[in-house]
């Protein structure tokens, strides 16, 4: 295996680290945006208020995304990484 075929495999797997945590980024921006100009209009400073909603969303997020997460890494591993540690 030369070095071509490790920078690759990498940034694959970065990639691919991307791709998944996307949907659970995006969620928490976007809630993150929407509490945030809630709390401006109504001047509540209550920091619970961020954390809480935020946490709930991204694991309804997670949840729902699982099943997309696991298939990606799975093929990933089966069609990437498995031949080449096996040395086909």
């Amino acid at each position: 295996m030369d070095e071509f075929q490790i920078y690759d495999t990498l940034r694959q797997g970065l990639w691919i680290a991307v791709v998944i945590s996307t949907p659970i980024l995006v969620v928490a921006l976007v809630a993150g945006l929407i509490i945030g100009l809630f709390q401006a209009l109504t001047s509540i400073q209550e920091m619970t208020l961020t954390f809480v909603p935020k946490l709930g969303a991204m694991l309804v997020v997670f949840w729902m995304t699982m099943g997309f997460m696991t298939e990606t890494l799975v093929s990933f591993f089966k069609s990437g990484l498995v031949p080449l540690i096996a040395g086909v």
